[in-house]
């Protein structure tokens, strides 16, 4: 349970830094105790990108465009569309929904939020990786969780081999 409201400005940000992919996020959601519903602000820099091109089997998604502009890649075929401020787009469970975001020349601030159901798998065909998730969703709290790691997604073993 929230104690009252939670303003963005008593927020600390989490800078990310991968090359290409470097971005600025506060976490709205869990700062106010949010258990089922997740919610990030983030700040893309001009040209730089936010994470890996990913769907959730598991989860929903979905984004506000609220200044910039940018590029979302969006579904199995990364299919471009233009960002701009006051878009909205909804991102449901499943392949459908595969999504990479790209900021414009000016930059991109936008909401992200999250059901945060778990377990969860998340894919990412660019890399043929998947990552599981148990205990706490992506984006939920990394001390509670119980499986949180990232596989070849092609990898199988021989269930009856010992």
């Amino acid at each position: 349970m929230t104690d009252g409201p939670v303003n963005v400005d008593d927020l600390q940000w989490t800078e990310y830094d991968h090359g290409r992919r470097a971005f600025r996020r506060k976490q709205l959601g869990d700062a106010a105790g949010g258990e089922q519903l997740g919610t990030s602000l983030y700040e893309v820099s001009p040209g730089k990108r936010l994470w890996l091109r990913h769907y959730h089997e598991g989860n929903e998604e979905s984004i506000f465009v609220l200044e910039g502009s940018g590029t979302l890649f969006l579904g199995p075929d990364a299919e471009e569309h233009r960002l701009e401020a006051g878009d909205y787009v909804a991102l449901p469970a499943g392949e459908a929904s595969a999504h990479e975001i790209a900021a414009g020349d000016d930059g991109l601030r936008l909401l992200m939020s999250s059901t945060m159901d778990e377990p969860d798998i998340t894919v990412y065909p660019d890399k043929e990786m998947v990552g599981l998730y148990a205990g706490a969703a992506p984006g939920g709290e990394k001390d509670d969780r119980t499986l949180s790691t990232y596989l070849d997604r092609n990898a199988e073993m021989d269930y009856w081999e010992e």
